[in-house]
């Protein structure tokens, strides 16, 4: 990958994002768009929208989400303790234990997720499954009056999950569900910098996925594009215990992957299949029998409807703090829509 669009990566994922707290992110997107948009702007409830050629047709809004999912700090104890609630979809048991990092006003509180040790849990609570009413977070305050002048109530947390690389041109992470969304799209409109093409260009970094798709549903509403990509992440299969016949075929390193289902527009998804196919770039294919669960069902429906599809890249241990990408598969997802922008016609119908 390219230094600078790695180091770019680097400090999306290094910032805390969840639903809701999407600025410091959105920082660094709107600075880097800045280099390659004719225009940038954000919206009221924290989009980022950046445009090429705006008076370019047809209308092509590219949509990733920049949200990631995380806690919230509900309630401080007269001993200090925090006890938080999950924003977006947080698998409750991978939390005892972990390092976290709350937000607040004045920068990152270090803490801890605590539970009972197993060794004094009694005989019905062993096995039981994990509830967030059942831990809490110590940052090391002596009480409450102690805690609250570090932290508030409203706070965000997030995992303490810092980006790494790995082997075989991987890299693990938390929040790459879906900064790397934000991030093709961005890489996207450099690829496409300098160069002529027809169609107008809205790069989206949307926010509030995780808790609704609701930065989708404004954005495509406030743009109305003529075609909508959405770039998420999809279940890899390629772990052990993995079970192909839910998730399909799906591995990392083979490239990003295109859909074909009730959300896709058939002629949209089907000039994404043909143009990696013309440019011979490695991709994957999905079965989406109903919605996908991404801002591709928000944008899909906007108005009185818009051709929509979605681009996705292989993600293992979605929504944990070790998150596993490969790297090769963001570049080619942005070389696979900057290709698509780069041939598609002012005459095109989205109608099947």
């Amino acid at each position: 990958m390219r230094r600078q669009s790695l180091e770019f990566l680097k400090e999306l994922m290094s910032v805390p994002t969840p639903s809701g707290f999407e600025q410091p992110g959105q920082k660094i997107v709107k600075e880097y768009l800045s280099q390659y948009c004719d225009d940038v702007k954000g919206d009221v409830h924290g989009n980022v929208i950046a445009v090429r050629n705006p008076g370019g047709r047809p209308k092509v809004m590219l949509a990733g989400h920049v949200d990631e999912i995380g806690f919230m700090v509900e309630y401080i104890t007269d001993e200090g303790y925090i006890r938080f609630a999950a924003i977006g979809g947080v698998d409750t048991s991978l939390a005892p234990g972990q390092r976290v990092a709350v937000h607040a006003e004045k920068g990152a509180v270090p803490g801890v997720v605590g539970k009972k040790p197993v060794h004094l849990a009694d005989r019905e609570g062993k096995g039981k499954k994990t509830r967030l009413r059942d831990l809490w977070i110590d940052i090391g305050a002596k009480d409450k009056k102690q805690a609250e002048k570090h932290v508030a109530v409203g706070d965000p947390i997030t995992f303490d999950g810092p980006f790494g690389l790995l082997k075989n041109n991987l890299a693990a992470s938390r929040g790459f569900d879906d900064k790397v969304g934000s991030f093709v799209v961005a890489e996207t409109m450099r690829l496409i910098a300098g160069k002529k093409v027809k169609p107008a260009v809205y790069c989206v970094s949307t926010v509030q996925e995780e808790i609704g798709g609701r930065g989708a549903r404004t954005s495509a509403f406030g743009i109305e594009p003529d075609a909508g990509i959405a770039i998420d992440v999809d279940h890899s299969s390629d772990y052990p215990g993995a079970d192909k016949a839910v998730t399909g075929d799906i591995a990392l390193g083979k490239g990003p992957v295109l859909h074909r289902g009730a959300s896709i527009n058939p002629v949209l998804g089907k000039m994404l299949i043909n143009v990696a196919k013309t440019k011979k770039i490695p991709y994957q294919i999905s079965a989406e029998p109903g919605i996908t669960r991404t801002d591709t069902d928000a944008i899909l429906v906007t108005r009185a409807g818009v051709a929509s599809a979605l681009v996705s890249i292989p993600n293992r241990y979605m929504h944990t703090p070790v998150e596993v990408v490969s790297l090769g598969d963001l570049e080619n997802a942005a070389k696979l829509l900057a290709s698509f922008l780069a041939e598609l016609s002012e005459k095109v119908s989205f109608i099947p």
